[in-house]
Formats: C-alpha cells, structure tokens, sequence
C-alpha cells in the first residue's frame, strides 16, 4: 500500500515539475522573440527588397535565393533547396474596365484571376448577366448565357464568424465560375472580390480551366464597382448593360523553381520529422506581406528561436519555403513526393497561410480522441498568450499532400484571428504596413512553442 502511495506521490510530482519545466520554456520563447526578433526585419526585407513573387517571376528566384542565404545565417545544421517545376503566368498590362449604359462608359477596377487567358487585343464588349452561383447558369442555359459576359456576384456570408468559411463557400464561382459559364457559350467572365470588403480594390486569385474545355477570360471586380454594377442591371433590363473588359495575360512554359529547406538534426530520432512553413510565392498585385510573407518568416523564425535558447530537439524539426501554393501547389506535392521517396517519418506538419495578425490557437487533423485529449492539456501554456484555442480541423494546402504520402502524421494550422485577413487577400492593399508587428511576434512565439510540446511529448 505504502508502495503504491510512494509512486502516485511521484507520479503527481513528476507531472507538476514537467508542468513546471514546459511553462518556464514557453516564456522563453515568448521572451526571445518579443526582445530580439527578426521576423518583422526579414518581412521588411522581403516585401521591400523583393516584392511580389509569383511563381516562375525573376523575384521569385530572388527570394529562394535570399531565404536559403538566412537559413544558412541562422546555423541551422543542413539547408537545402528541392527542385520543382512550377507554371508560370503572367499578368501583362494592367486590365482595362468598363459598365457601359448606352452612350455612358463607367471604369471600373479589375484584376485578370491568375491563370486565365487574355482578352483579345481590342478588349470584349458584350451584354452582361448577372447570377448568384453555378447552379443558377445550369437553370438558365445556353439560350440566355451565349455571347454574354456572365457576371458571378455572390458576396461572402456574413453569418460566419470565422471569415475564412465565408471565403470557401463563396470561392466556386472564382476557381470553377469561369470553366462553367464557357460551357454555355460566354465569352467571358466577371467575379465579385472573395472579401467580405467594400473597396475598390480588385482580389485576384487562381481560376481552373477543365484540360480539354473552352478557356475564356476571367477577371476580378472590386465590391464597390460590383454592387454599382448589380444595381444597374436591376434598374434597367432593356436595352441590356454591356460590359468592356481587357487583359493582356499569357501563360509562359512552366520554369524550374525550389522549395527552400532548413533543418534543426533531431538528437534522439534524427529520421523523424517536425516540419513547420508556409508559401514562399505571392500574387503579383502587392508584397503579399500576410499572403504568405508571414508564414514564411514566422517559420524559419519558430525554427532560429530554439537555437538561439539553445535547445536540443529530439526529434529534426524541419522550416520549409513552399514554391508555388497560389496556382498550382507543386511545391506542397513535390515535398510530399521527396518524403514518401526517402521513406520519411512524419510526427507532425504545421503550416501559417491565414496571415499574421493576432494569434487564436490552432487546429488539428488526423488526432485520435485519445490524442486530442492530451493535446487539449496544452491550453493551459497557451493561455497567458493568448493561443489557448486547440480545436480539431486544421492543416493547409502546402501540407495537405503530406497526409496521402506519409500515414500517421498530424497535420496542423496556425489560426489567427480572421476578421482582418480578407481584407487584404489576393489584393493591392497585401503591404508590409498593414501587418502588426507585435502581432506577428505573438504568432511566431506560439508557432515555436506548439514545435516544442510535439517534440518533447508527441501526442500520446
């Protein structure tokens, strides 16, 4: 009985000084990042010294080549890039927008959706009709679509607290409107800005074409001009509002690009790997500060601030620069396809796509309920920083190839607050300004910490 009571005692002793021990390192890692980061420097450094950086861009390369040199700076024990062949779009002169009622020409500000096919050189001119979703052409068919411009004004839907659900239920109509109003015979296509926004600001993003399917051209239209234009085509019906638009978009033959990989060597279990990162590339209308400059730089910083304390992972914790997540995601498949090849041993995946703003917690896929019940005991830790929401969904598009390439792993989202991300997405307005450095800061200490707990606890 003495026995029994003798090991509870230090079974309880034992989880209060780990307790104890991970607290003490968490406010280090809170400490070092929000006294001698570099994270908001090296954003600086990439949004004003290299900018956009759409894949297959001279600027690009700039930044694979610059974000190897950090890595090798930071002493990380082995950096390397993985080749991997990515398209390469690209948007020509600036887009030309029209309303025409009558003998009346309203400019309007557009953006060429990445991927699509120019205009041809005099511009399209065509009766515009408007709808609210994909299942509405199907209704409407060929004998009202063909010839017309179709005009997809679905707004995000308020309801939602989590803004980016109202992005994904408004996201069709940009990725697949254009491929299914050519169905029908449009000869072009016009998409409400995937923001919940009233601006003047276009929002570009990736359409997709079906491979052996018409391809006509798409544009974004900024919410303010879609509203003005919505309520034309409600106030007049005859004679129809016309529609002029030009772009001068063409897609070059796809060019060798890298991921760009960091590596701290597991002390314990070398060939076991916790792997942290974001997107290198952006859109070309802006910096792409929180799309995915964020992402990066808080992961390689995540990464820097276990070394400097001087900490030993057990397990080899891997940043990584994903090449090409916003029209293709070949970097994401190429890294899954490398793993898989070297028979790699995944624990977890951690990806920040959702911005830099202030930090919420994360979520996670692929936990069993066991597993998350240990996870949730983390809160705790998180919450004097205010990270402490730990909720099941979670990964990203870099990493979501690894969970068909390398069973077992967990994948994991950074989840910052949303409310702002939209706002900024895909747009001119994606500036180094517009980020919060003690935001970041925030987010990029908690990122380090979550690499922490894994390492040292895993999951079960």
């Amino acid at each position: 009985m003495k026995l029994k009571i003798t090991l509870l005692f230090a079974l309880i002793f034992s989880t209060v000084l780990l307790k104890a021990q991970d607290s003490l390192m968490l406010r280090k890692i809170y400490d070092e990042e929000l006294v001698n980061g570099q994270c908001y420097s090296n954003l600086h450094y990439l949004c004003k010294n290299i900018g956009p950086r759409l894949s297959g861009s001279a600027n690009a390369q700039k930044a694979v080549e610059w974000g190897k040199k950090l890595m090798e700076s930071y002493g990380f024990d082995h950096v390397y890039l993985q080749e991997v062949m990515v398209p390469h779009w690209v948007r020509g002169a600036k887009e030309v927008g029209m309303i025409i009622d009558g003998k009346n020409k309203i400019s309007v500000p557009i953006a060429a959706l990445g991927m699509s096919v120019a205009t041809p050189k005099e511009g399209i001119t065509a009766n515009i009709i408007e709808v609210r979703s994909l299942k509405e052409l199907d209704t409407l068919g060929e004998s009202v679509i063909k010839g017309k411009i179709v005009f997809f004004n679905r707004p995000f839907d308020p309801r939602f607290i989590e803004t980016l659900r109202s992005y994904g239920t408004a996201g069709d109509q940009r990725n697949a409107g254009p491929a299914a109003a050519a169905k029908y015979g449009a000869v072009g296509v016009i998409v409400r800005s995937l923001t919940e926004s009233l601006d003047n600001y276009p929002h570009t993003g990736a359409t997709r074409y079906a491979q052996d399917g018409i391809k006509i051209p798409a544009a974004a239209i900024s919410t303010k001009a879609a509203d003005q234009l919505s309520i034309m085509l409600r106030r007049r019906k005859l004679p129809l509002i016309k529609f002029y638009f030009k772009q001068n978009c063409k897609m070059l033959p796809d060019t060798l690009s890298y991921n760009v990989v960091g590596e701290l060597r597991g002390s314990e279990n070398p060939n076991k790997f916790i792997t942290v990162g974001g997107h290198l590339d952006s859109w070309d209308l802006a910096e792409g500060a929180h799309d995915d400059g964020t992402g990066v730089m808080g992961s390689v910083e995540a990464v820097r601030i276990l070394k400097a304390l001087g900490y030993r992972p057990k397990n080899t914790i891997r940043a990584v620069f994903f090449m090409n997540e916003e029209n293709g995601d070949k970097g994401g498949i190429k890294y899954a396809e490398l793993a898989a090849q070297n028979k790699e041993e995944h624990i977890a995946a951690i990806e920040s796509d959702l911005g830099g703003f202030t930090p919420r917690g994360f979520g996670f896929t692929g936990l069993s309920v066991g597993q998350f019940k240990n996870v949730t005991a983390w809160k705790q830790l998180f919450e004097p920083y205010g990270s402490s929401r730990l909720v099941i969904g979670g990964g990203g598009s870099d990493i979501g190839p690894l969970k068909e390439k390398t069973p077992g792993i967990i994948l994991i989202g950074f989840d910052p607050d949303s409310q702002r991300y939209f706002d900024v997405h895909h747009s001119a307005n994606d500036v180094f300004e517009n980020v919060n450095k003690r935001e970041l800061e925030l987010g990029t200490a908690s990122i380090a910490s979550l690499i922490y707990l894994i390492d040292q606890h895993g999951f079960n």
